[in-house]
């Protein structure tokens, strides 16, 4: 294959798979607002099996700082409190007959810099990915120039479009660091 065709896609879903990533990442990082997706990793025992929280009841936001899972089961309220109170979120836990509340205590300084912390060494993560997914095209391009399959010039202006679409990925990546950033500092 030429390197003027060079093909990209792989790179490119390496890329988008690297932004998921941090997506989800960012996502589990708790800020001052309640979100059902803080919850995503809590495991509810239920019928002999674990599963994801919001497979045995909805989550739902209720305020800024309040989220209520309401079980699809009520025999399950005990299962889903426990299993809240397990994970050591640093939540109040409040049940009655509708449901489950998880109350999330507003943030000190010094969490909102211990989350800043964790969002950048995340964001630095999903860097160094995007670094290695590039420099492995960068190397495929020199075997394909040592090979003869590619000019340097070819070699050369495939680097230059290898390097727009990191840059591109980047850009991408800071956006969503400046948005948890805010997220958290708000």
């Amino acid at each position: 294959m030429a390197c003027m065709t060079y093909s990209f896609s792989s790179f490119d879903i390496r890329a988008q798979g690297v932004v998921e990533w941090l997506g989800k990442e960012f996502a589990g990082i708790r800020t001052g607002r309640a979100t059902p997706a803080l919850l995503d990793s809590i495991q509810v025992e239920s019928y002999g099996a674990r599963v994801p929280i919001n497979q045995v009841g909805g989550v739902t936001v209720e305020d800024a700082r309040t989220l209520r899972i309401s079980p699809w089961d009520t025999s399950s309220l005990k299962a889903i409190e426990k299993a809240i109170i397990d994970a050591d979120f640093g939540v109040s836990v409040a049940s009655d007959d509708k449901g489950v509340r998880v109350i999330f205590p507003e943030l000190t300084s010094d969490r909102r810099t211990q989350l800043l912390k964790l969002a950048k060494a995340r964001l630095e993560d999903a860097r160094v990915s995007l670094r290695q997914a590039r420099d492995e095209v960068v190397k495929e391009l020199d075997e394909k120039e040592k090979s003869g399959d590619c000019s340097a010039d070819e070699k050369f202006r495939a680097k230059e479009e290898l390097q727009k679409r990191v840059e591109k990925t980047n850009e991408r990546l800071g956006g969503m660091f400046a948005k948890k950033e805010t997220e958290i500092n708000s």
